[in-house]
């Protein structure tokens, strides 16, 4: 499948439906912005675990360009602990209140567990991120089908705290795509319209550096099931094992693998560093942004 050139020869979906709205999608990617609201995130480090900080960094993304915002209440980096649905909420639902009603752009709630997501939707969010691709709550699809909101199936070997622990294929393009549409089909056969769902390959999560390097060279492959494809590939490590940079020095390398990506007619990259990454597809579409290679 190394050879799959001709990105128009893959047609892309064109919109995602999520819980009331439409996203529509252009040659280069929306943006979808982090909101961390977690003592231990791996890249931000708590800078935005207060509620008023969350909010007020939610509506500098958006302003910088955040298509969405992805707001998190459970840290996911490779060994962290499992977070209590309580503690969660306590955590989440302030920062998703306040945002569905200050901020213009569709609020998404990362979360794997359906009680979270539950009361998330009812305060406003349009998106459930679920790293675990609803495997983690079987309450999750039924939720989901209920409410008819947007969802992103996540391919994860393992879980975060086992994830890194040596991460074995046969084939990882081969895996992560067969991992994915077994999700999708699986949400669809529970009553979700494709149009609602998104898939993500999952850099990081149970990969090593070729790994994720594979996946991005050749994301265009995802865009065969027939779904948005989402790539969270944002301060990754492997961002820092290709430019030796630390955490908090991932933002150029962070811009190219996003114009990679953009080369691929990914529709959604998550990332922190809204801004910069904007800037950068904001050059890639003045030069010609998608084009048959």
């Amino acid at each position: 499948m190394a050879n799959d050139r001709p990105l128009v020869m893959l047609p892309r979906a064109e919109t995602w439906q999520l819980r009331t709205r439409t996203i529509s999608f252009r040659s280069s990617p929306r943006l979808m912005g982090i909101i961390n609201v977690t003592p231990d995130s791996f890249s931000d480090g708590g800078t935005t675990f207060d509620p008023a900080a969350a909010v007020e960094h939610g509506l500098r993304l958006a302003e910088a360009g955040a298509d969405l915002l992805d707001i998190g209440g459970e840290s996911t980096r490779p060994g962290a602990a499992r977070v209590e649905a309580r503690e969660e909420l306590r955590r989440v639902l302030p920062v998703v209140r306040a945002l569905s009603e200050k901020a213009t752009v569709p609020i998404s709630i990362d979360t794997s567990k359906a009680a979270v997501a539950r009361e998330a939707l009812a305060a406003g969010a349009e998106v459930v991120n679920d790293v675990t691709a609803c495997r983690g709550d079987p309450a999750m699809i039924p939720l989901l089908a209920e409410t008819g909101c947007g969802i992103c199936l996540m391919h994860m070997q393992g879980t975060p705290a086992t994830m890194q622990q040596k991460p074995t294929y046969a084939n990882v393009l081969d895996d992560v795509f067969a991992f994915l549409r077994d999700r999708r089909d699986a949400a669809e056969a529970a009553g979700i319209a494709r149009s609602k769902i998104a898939l993500d390959p999952g850099i990081g999560f149970g990969k090593t550096l070729q790994h994720n390097l594979e996946l991005v060279r050749h994301a265009r492959r995802f865009h065969r099931l027939g779904c948005p494809v989402l790539v969270g590939h944002s301060r990754k490590r492997f961002i820092g094992a290709v430019l030796g940079a630390g955490a908090q020095d991932r933002t150029s390398g962070t811009s190219g693998a996003a114009l990679a990506l953009a080369r691929h007619g990914v529709q959604v990259l998550r990332v922190h560093d809204v801004a910069a990454v904007a800037e950068a597809l904001r050059l890639f579409e003045a030069c010609g942004g998608l084009a048959p290679v």
